[in-house]
């Protein structure tokens, strides 16, 4: 064997052992459903790794970017608990559980479901990249609102043009959000938008996967933040529709 091929298979040994590291590394990281979302998740469907709440075909449906290294399994309580409402909810799965990795997901999810009528959000930097997919809708046909689960938008995702409602929810006690950043970028929002603050809630609040790191405690026990998350989405759709 020649020296540079040697040497080329070393390179390609050392990337390979680097991106099995990196991978395994993520996993380790990666905040992981409670049982509790594990069993709501027994409600939906499955396709392609997004999880499927269905409702009613005729209601505006919701789709829906998870936080960063988040499974989507985790936001199953208060999806489930929309779509009994009338509204199917999309979870979207996200390569390596990271929504900047897949911010054009829901088009294949829109193609595929031919959804006409619909609000798309996240939570954290699910919502970031969501309002990114947002703002690249020119004509926003079909999009029918935008909304923020401990989230905002950057200037990539502006939706100060946008007519539509958008709905910017928080938790009280959360640590994890940049309140400053939050702040700031309010200059990004439409005038319409609907700020809503869940009392005694925190940022790993907004899914079902335990303590976050860096996050406060929360006041309330997750179900009860998982009924006024499901309760606040409800609420905002079917003004919408």
């Amino acid at each position: 064997m020649k020296k540079w091929q040697k040497r080329l298979l070393w390179i390609l040994g050392v990337f390979i052992t680097s991106v099995l590291v990196g991978l395994f590394y993520l996993k380790t990281v990666t905040y992981t459903p409670t049982t509790a979302a594990i069993k709501s998740a027994e409600q939906a469907k499955t396709e392609e790794g997004t999880l499927v709440f269905k409702g009613d075909s005729k209601k505006t449906a919701l789709i829906f970017y998870q936080g960063a290294l988040v499974e989507n399994t985790s936001y199953s309580i208060w999806a489930q608990q929309v779509a009994e409402a009338g509204h199917t909810v999309y979870l979207v799965k996200e390569p390596l559980n990271l929504a900047v990795l897949g911010q054009n997901k829901a088009e294949s999810v829109i193609q595929k479901n031919h959804i006409t009528n619909y609000v798309i959000g996240g939570h954290s930097l699910g919502g970031v990249m969501a309002s990114r997919f947002a703002a690249d809708q020119k004509n926003h046909e079909g999009l029918k609102g935008v909304f923020f689960l401990a989230s905002y938008p950057d200037e990539k995702g502006s939706l100060r043009t946008f007519t539509g409602p958008v709905l910017s929810l928080t938790g009280s006690e959360d640590g994890v959000l940049n309140w400053s950043a939050y702040e700031a970028s309010k200059k990004y929002l439409p005038k319409q938008t609907s700020y809503e603050e869940i009392q005694g809630g925190n940022h790993a609040g907004f899914g079902s996967y335990g303590q976050q790191k860096g996050d406060k405690p929360a006041s309330i026990n997750n179900d009860e933040q998982q009924q006024v998350i499901a309760d606040q989405l409800i609420k905002w759709l079917d003004n919408i529709g």
